[in-house]
């Protein structure tokens, strides 16, 4: 009986998967049009730009919003690989493969003890929330390449440091894997990879790291949760501006600078808490390499200057792995993810225009979504503490003074 109501159970996910999947591939092959700004034209033209000239052999170093480590020219020259499709449609059939790809990684260990079909789940369900930007970026790509990592963490870690060493000359964050890395090979197999790989793109096409440059310039982008300020301070006379600045929508103006290095210092506190955790961490389970990642990754994108909508697949995608542990407490963070991924295709594709003109409604909605991914961090790395930190031992209480027994002296 059991076995059958896991069958069950594992036909409907296929099936959900299937059905948001298909709806997902309508959208951005434009059989049917998603209202608000045409997401999909990222993929065909600047995509298409990059994809023109990395076939010349360097890397677009006169384009600022080529913000991307080097192995990211790899998804973008990808689409070279089905020339019977144009170039957007073999990105998004790409896309739908990783999609289809991190499904397979988080069902893989999913009968194993202490496993179950809750990330499985997870990702089904929360993937589509996000819509068609979600095919319509390289982020998903990134994404299985960081679930690979994490499902081969626990038994096979020098194959988990190559992938997060790849991730993150992907897009950087999969480095944060690492934070709940004990084993020196995963360490040292992530370096190895991440020298040799770095030495290869540097000879092999020039301006490999000029990304490092255009990403120092980048201001306050108005989806973060520092941008909150400016919405705000926007309806009480704030004489700023809302343009397209490196690739995104920025505020430029007075006191954007502070902003923005609050938010580096911010980072910089996450970074400290998570250095903090690691050396007082003394209890380690099996999903305490998923919920290290997941904290880490949280922290780090509420802290950051830009919050743009395909960072939630990041976070959907570690937030599967670790809920797919039944010992897992990430339960309650994964499901404000979730919500957040709703309020955010609210915000983007479907208002961004509130958003840009700081009306109520679109800061309303950036609120409720910012504030949904502030109370993820917070409660993720509450319970990973928890979970993984001893409890101070209490003071011995001081002795008691002994009383002076009394005598009584009979008459």
């Amino acid at each position: 009986m059991e076995t059958k109501g896991a069958g069950r159970s594992l036909a409907w996910l296929l099936a959900t998967w299937g059905v948001t999947r298909v709806v997902l591939l309508l959208f951005v092959f434009q059989v049917y049009v998603f209202p608000g700004p045409d997401v999909t034209s990222d993929v065909s033209v600047i995509y298409r730009g990059w994809y023109e000239v990395l076939r010349q052999g360097t890397f677009p170093l006169d384009d600022v919003t080529w913000q991307y480590p080097p192995a990211a020219a790899l998804p973008v020259l990808a689409p070279a690989a089905l020339p019977f499709l144009s170039y957007a449609h073999a990105f998004f059939a790409l896309a739908f493969f990783a999609d289809a790809v991190v499904l397979a990684l988080l069902l893989y260990p999913s009968r194993r003890p202490g496993r179950s079909l809750r990330g499985a789940w997870v990702w089904v369900a929360g993937v589509p929330l996000l819509g068609p930007t979600v095919y319509a970026r390289y982020d998903v790509m990134v994404t299985a390449v960081a679930v690979a990592a994490l499902v081969a963490g626990a038994r096979h870690p020098r194959v988990m440091g190559a992938l997060t060493a790849f991730g993150a000359l992907l897009k950087v964050w999969p480095a944060l894997l690492l934070v709940g890395a004990l084993r020196a090979r995963a360490w040292w197999s992530a370096a190895v990879t991440a020298a040799g790989l770095s030495a290869l793109f540097s000879v092999s096409m020039p301006g490999a790291f000029a990304f490092l440059t255009f990403q120092r310039e980048r201001g306050t982008e108005v989806e973060s949760l520092g941008a909150l300020v400016f919405h705000v301070a926007r309806h009480f006379g704030w004489q700023g501006q809302v343009l397209l600045n490196y690739g995104s929508i920025e505020f430029l103006g007075p006191h954007v600078g502070q902003v923005s290095a609050a938010a580096l210092a911010l980072t910089a506190a996450a970074f400290g808490w998570l250095l903090l955790w690691r050396l007082r961490a003394a209890r380690r389970a099996a999903h305490t390499l998923a919920e290290a990642a997941f904290t880490a990754v949280l922290l780090f994108t509420v802290t950051s200057r830009v919050i743009s909508p395909q960072y939630l697949v990041w976070l959907i995608g570690l937030a599967a792995v670790c809920v797919s542990y039944r010992a897992s407490q990430m339960g309650a963070p994964a499901l404000m993810v979730v919500a957040a991924s709703f309020v955010t295709v609210l915000e983007f594709p479907l208002g961004f225009s509130h958003i840009v003109l700081s009306d109520r409604y679109g800061v309303l909605l950036l609120a409720v979504r910012n504030g949904l991914l502030v109370a993820a961090s917070l409660t993720a790395a509450r319970r990973l503490w928890r979970s993984t930190v001893p409890p101070a031992p209490a003071a011995p209480l001081p002795p008691r003074p002994s009383r002076p027994r009394r005598t009584t002296v009979s008459p």
